[in-house]
């Protein structure tokens, strides 16, 4: 029995089922969407959401609306123009940026070498240590500020560092304040704790059964820490960078308070226009532009990793 054959033309349906295609797609994933917010977790999620919403997003986008206002302006009522953003580079607040971003990269690397011998110790040998832990983190709870001008104290010409070695070995120390060296020790300083605890975290992170097994192999001290603590610890100091990095980049007080007028931070010419100058357009546009240049290079930095490998997921 012969059966009657269909010849089917894809030329001639193809085009036809498309739209339908696309239509239905589109309606699956409003379909999915309208099902995700009937959900309970979506649910009990929205008043995080709008306090989210209210409290961080709101905020920053006030900030670029008012940097897009006329100069000393405070009403969203004007039109909007750029002329904040050229008198930036007009004025040379670059210079400001350039000071920020090399001090922060400065703090970070200096801050990468102290801590990893500390943060090794207190993951493998003081393990169970709490008095080394509370010393290390006591002074987060005294004012930035009031540390801050302890070491002013201390560095002082005729202050305690400079005192006490007149009177011993009667030698007079030169001037150590109000430069940027000493602005760069009080940066590491206050964040210490903010990239020794997540990089002590990260080398808490190696098993020990990985390091012997690299030393029954005849590998050195060096090639285990190459080979197997850095890349195992490497989520926790990652997380320590991103932290001191931007922490240091919006730092303030270090640089009025040790490095006085010689070192302008970014964070001072903001404070400085939303204050004294009453120029909130053109402190909004400096923010809007330190906040665009920290996610430029956060976000560049984590682009360059592979984060599959650094969290240890392949």
């Amino acid at each position: 029995m012969n059966m009657p054959s269909k010849s089917y033309s894809v030329t001639d349906s193809s085009p036809e089922r498309l739209p339908e295609n696309r239509g239905s797609a589109l309606n699956i994933r409003v379909r999915n969407t309208l099902l995700w917010f009937r959900q309970p977790g979506a649910l009990l999620s929205l008043p995080a959401l709008l306090i989210f919403v209210a409290g961080f997003i709101g905020p920053l986008g006030l900030v670029v609306i008012y940097s897009l206002m006329p100069e000393r302006s405070f009403a969203f009522n004007q039109l909007p123009t750029l002329e904040n953003f050229v008198t930036i580079f007009q004025e040379g607040y670059y210079i400001s940026y350039a000071w920020s971003v090399w001090l922060a990269l400065v703090s970070t690397l200096i801050l990468i070498v102290i801590c990893w011998p500390v943060a090794y110790g207190l993951s493998r040998i003081f393990r169970r240590s709490m008095i080394l832990t509370l010393l290390l983190v006591l002074p987060l709870f005294v004012s930035e500020n009031v540390r801050l001008f302890g070491w002013v104290l201390t560095l002082l010409n005729h202050g305690i560092l400079d005192g006490t070695t007149r009177t011993l070995f009667g030698w007079e120390l030169p001037d150590m304040l109000y430069n940027a060296p000493v602005t760069v020790l009080g940066m590491v300083y206050v964040y210490l704790p903010f990239m020794l605890f997540p990089m002590s975290l990260g080398i808490s992170m190696v098993p020990d059964a990985c390091r012997e097994a690299a030393f029954d192999m005849g590998a050195t001290r060096w090639q285990v820490f190459k080979e197997v603590e850095l890349p195992l610890a490497m989520p926790g100091i990652m997380i320590g960078c991103l932290l001191s990095f931007v922490l240091v980049l919006g730092s303030i007080s270090e640089a009025k308070i040790l490095g006085g007028q010689s070192i302008i931070m970014i964070s001072h010419d903001i404070e400085t226009a939303f204050t004294y100058a009453q120029n909130w357009p053109l402190g909004s546009a400096l923010s809007t532009l330190l906040i665009l240049l920290t996610a430029v290079l956060v976000i560049g930095l984590l682009s360059r990793l592979n984060l599959d490998n650094l969290l240890s997921r392949k």
